[in-house]
Formats: structure tokens, C-alpha cells, sequence
């Protein structure tokens, strides 16, 4: 799939992308790859997009370290796992540079901590955060309501799937 981005941002955004998608492939997955991919691609729509100054290497660095910090890369019980050193090395950056780009990346898209939105597919099941919804005042996991709260939290993009369509693969 391929992300779209203005005409005027192409170059930088293919750069930043070889650059997370061999790094990706060579120590991560391709989940890491495709939110890599989305967003530098929403890097580079942003007005002034952020990417237009600076190396591509750092701005791919970044991305993967605010990627890897919403998915606990950086945890040694995870799966992929890998030091924010080793991750800093891969993109010839230093440690302090990615860590300091990276959260640059996350004020820019108010990415937070287990952000559903930039959460790894494989891992939106134990990502609390997705299922969390405010009925009346109160904070409960969707997971845990009547079907139809659920249809309407999944219409309103508050919640990823609906439970019970995803085992039997309509979601």
C-alpha cells in the first residue's frame, strides 16, 4: 500500500521510507515497516511538514523510536525487541538524537503512551487504551458491553473491531 503524500515531499518521504523499511526488515517486522510508512506519510502532509528540514536518517530514526516506545520496543520481555541504542545505531543517528526527534514526532501527533492509533496490529488486543469508552460519566472497557454499545462505539471509530466479529473473521 502506498501512502499518499504531497508531490512536493515525495523525495523525502521515499528517503525516510528505505531507510525504516530496511531497518524494519532487518530487526523488527513488517507491522513496524507499514507504521513507519503511515506516519512518515502523515509527517509529510502536515503544514510545514517537519521533514522538509533535517537528514532523512534522523526523521526514519524518530519515527521508529516513537513507534517503538507506544509498542515497548525498548522492553527485553517484547517481541521484536531492541535496545534504543541498538535502534539508534541501525539509523547511524545517536541515541540522544533519535530520543529527542522522537519526541518532536510525538508533541507533533500527540502520540501518547499505547496510542491505539500507532499501537501494532498484533497487539491491539492487549492495548487497553483501544478498548477504553465513556458511558455516562464512567470509563469501561467496550469489550465488556452489550453488543449494541459496541456497534455504536465501533461506528463513532472509538473502538478497533467489534470482538465478536473478529474471531469469525468479519472484521
Amino acid at each position: 500500500m502506498t501512502e499518499k503524500v504531497p508531490s512536493k515531499m515525495q523525495a523525502k518521504y521515499d528517503a525516510v521510507v528505505k531507510l525504516t523499511d530496511t531497518v524494519c526488515k532487518k530487526h523488527l517486522n513488517e507491522e513496524y515497516a507499514a507504521l513507519c510508512r503511515q506516519m512518515a506519510a502523515k509527517l509529510a502532509r502536515k503544514r510545514p511538514s517537519p521533514l522538509e528540514s533535517g537528514r532523512a536518517g534522523t526523521w526514519a530514526a524518530a519515527i521508529t523510536y516513537a513507534i517503538g516506545q507506544v509498542n515497548f520496543l525498548f522492553d527485553k520481555s517484547q517481541t521484536p525487541h531492541m535496545t534504543s541504542a541498538d535502534l539508534a545505531e541501525a539509523f547511524e543517528v545517536s541515541q540522544s538524537t533519535a530520543s529527542s526527534k522522537a519526541k518532536t514526532v510525538r508533541d507533533l501527533l500527540n502520540i501518547h503512551l499505547m496510542d491505539p492509533d500507532w499501537t501494532l496490529p498484533s497487539r491491539i488486543d492487549d492495548n487497553l487504551m483501544a478498548w477504553m469508552i465513556s458511558v455516562n460519566g464512567f470509563i469501561i472497557d467496550a469489550r465488556h458491553t452489550p453488543r449494541e454499545v459496541q456497534e455504536i462505539a465501533f461506528a463513532k471509530g472509538l473502538i478497533p473491531y467489534l470482538p465478536q466479529e473478529k474471531d469469525r473473521g468479519k472484521s
